[in-house]
């Protein structure tokens, strides 16, 4: 074996190396997302808890792999979004922005990690006040939830993409939610944020993607946005995008001065990983990159938004498809909720009571304890007792 195969055998999750910096990237993010979430409280400047989480995420993966002889690309890997309310997705404001944030908002925190390329991606739903979160907010929160639990059961080696667009879509309708369109889960790779194969979360003549298949060592990043509206987002202005992607396969001579300054900065800094227009200079940012998204060079991860009154809610999480079965490698418990409906569709019992994790064939060593029989979970269930509230996984 060529030292090139052999480079190409070790990206993916049969080495123990990599399972390594995917753990180490999503312990890392899973704390940034404590962090946030402990930073959030009335009257707080959104850019300022957004900047927290991402000098976190920077100055954790900056300790790690220090002394080693190759040098490994670390860092964040999707800058931290606070959108609050009927915003959807992608608010992650510049510094001049004097957003706060208030009691009662309904907040989606949405960030990601990663160390030489292989990335930990997590969003949260957090009500910023005490108590539990009842009625149309809770039921969003629920719909949003249950629908990932049902993602992480589906998203397994044999099932395929339509399966678990079906079945998120029926999940969101017994809480008289939508899942938001437009919202992909994405497979993921070294370097690699949205990799081809994808879960498109709503079926829609508009928006279609090619058939596949999960596999076994495939790493994905399960994606669940719901809304108590139409679940159609729009863009209500430009000037809120603030973050980005360089086009890898785009060029273009770009003619102004300020342009070329913002965008051999860019090339330098975010080669590959999306970034925020806050990590550049704001004024030459405001022109030069105008001028970058004319000619395409940068890909837009647009703010969208629901109509004022809905309530929306995100949860995303990382999950490794290992030999034994699924690792959920980030997450975050949800506070207490009390939806007003609740989960009586037997395929949905159904889904919600398969195994994440299963006993290895071949009939491996036995672990000391509870015996464990081929396909049954070796954690719990989920309960859905309460509308699946509070049965998320604790942080790994």
């Amino acid at each position: 074996m060529s030292d090139d195969e052999r480079d190409e055998k070790e990206l993916d999750l049969t080495s123990p190396d990599v399972v390594t910096k995917y753990k180490s990237a999503a312990e890392i993010a899973n704390k940034a997302l404590q962090l946030v979430i402990s930073e959030c409280k009335p009257k707080v400047k959104i850019v300022d808890i957004c900047e927290k989480g991402d000098s976190f995420i920077r100055e954790q993966t900056g300790n790690m792999y220090k002394n080693v002889k190759k040098k490994i690309e670390r860092g964040v890997a999707f800058p931290t979004c606070i959108s609050v309310n009927n915003t959807v997705c992608h608010f992650s404001p510049l510094a001049s922005d004097e957003t706060v944030l208030e009691e009662g908002d309904i907040l989606k925190i949405d960030l990601a990690c990663h160390i030489d390329g292989f990335i930990a991606a997590v969003a949260h739903t957090h009500v910023l006040q005490e108590g539990p979160v009842t009625g149309r907010a809770a039921d969003v929160i629920a719909a949003a939830n249950t629908a990932a639990e049902v993602a992480l059961r589906l998203v397994r080696p044999g099932k395929k993409n339509q399966d678990v667009t079906d079945a998120i879509q029926k999940v969101a309708a017994a809480y008289d939610c939508r899942i938001v369109e437009g919202v992909l889960s994405h497979q993921m790779k070294q370097f690699v944020i949205d990799a081809n194969k994808v879960v498109l979360n709503v079926s829609n003549p508009d928006t279609r993607v090619d058939d596949a298949e999960f596999e076994e060592n495939e790493v994905y990043a399960i994606d669940i946005v719901a809304s108590t509206g139409e679940g159609k987002p729009k863009l209500l202005d430009e000037k809120q995008t603030t973050i980005y992607k360089r086009a890898v396969d785009r060029s273009y001579n770009l003619k102004m001065k300020a342009s070329r300054f913002i965008y051999s900065e860019i090339s330098q800094n975010f080669p590959i990983m999306p970034f925020s227009a806050r990590a550049l200079e704001e004024k030459r940012a405001r022109l030069g990159l105008v001028e970058c998204m004319n000619h395409e060079l940068l890909q837009p991860y647009p703010v969208l938004h629901e109509k004022s009154g809905d309530y929306v809610a995100h949860i995303k999480f990382t999950v490794l498809l290992m030999p034994n079965g699924s690792d959920r490698i980030t997450s975050h418990s949800l506070q207490e909720i009390q939806p007003t409906k609740t989960v009586d569709d037997p395929e949905i019992k159904a889904w919600l009571a398969l195994g994440v994790k299963t006993k290895k064939k071949g009939g491996g060593k036995k672990k000391k304890g509870k015996k464990v029989t081929e396909g049954e979970a070796e954690a719990d269930p989920m309960d859905t007792t309460n509308g699946a509230g509070a049965a998320t996984q604790e942080q790994n």
